[in-house]
């Protein structure tokens, strides 16, 4: 059986400062960078959100924003209409709900148009120090290869990682399994020779 204490002893003696590769200055920019990082690259939407960011100060003027020039501004991330009616729509209920601040909880944060679980979770360990697991696509398979989870279902691998992680850790731990599957557990050509988590693999073993 996977041993995840040991695998996140040994996550962050690689990676001892881990965090989110967005760029971002307050909970709201980091809520918008998140919503626009779905299909699409952190580099991508932090080359998008460096003038959007600039432009648009707080939610009013997201609620504000004409929606068509909002969509060509964001385009390059990828279904930008799709993407400028969720975050339209999410500011207005920030404004209008939570008198203009992003909310600091899972349970309202979540009654966001746009804003699931893993979305949520972000915001929460990056923009206000809370311990959470945001299970991307990368979190996701890498933790069903170790055999620390055992589902594709993203809000069940959650359940079980912060069953088996210290939960003083999680949001360190969550950006350092990011980060692990970036550079060495990837999805086509995982470098299994050089990974760290070797010996802990159960998906190694059970591919050799």
């Amino acid at each position: 059986m996977a041993d995840a204490k040991k695998i996140a002893r040994l996550l962050l003696k690689k990676y001892p400062d881990p965090h989110t590769a967005l760029n971002f200055s307050s909970p709201l920019e980091i809520l918008i960078a998140t919503i626009l990082s779905a299909q699409c690259t952190d580099k991508r939407v932090n080359e998008v959100t460096k003038p959007l960011f600039r432009k648009y100060r707080n939610v009013s003027d997201y609620a504000a924003a004409d929606i068509k020039t909002l969509e060509q501004e964001i385009r390059p991330t990828g279904f930008f209409r799709n993407k400028a009616k969720m975050i339209t729509e999410c500011c207005k209920r920030i404004k209008d709900v939570f008198n203009g601040r992003v909310p600091d909880t899972l349970e309202e944060l979540t009654t966001l148009p746009g804003v699931g679980r893993k979305t949520a979770n972000v915001v929460l360990g990056s923009a206000f120090g809370k311990q959470a697991i945001a299970v991307d696509t990368h979190v996701l398979r890498v933790s069903n290869r170790l055999g620390i989870a055992h589902s594709n279902n993203p809000d069940k691998v959650e359940e079980e990682l912060v069953s088996q992680f210290p939960s003083s850790r999680l949001t360190p731990i969550n950006h350092a399994l990011i980060l692990h599957g970036r550079e060495t557990c990837k999805a086509r050509r995982p470098l299994c020779p050089e990974c760290i988590l070797r010996d802990e693999c159960e998906w190694l073993e059970k591919s050799s």
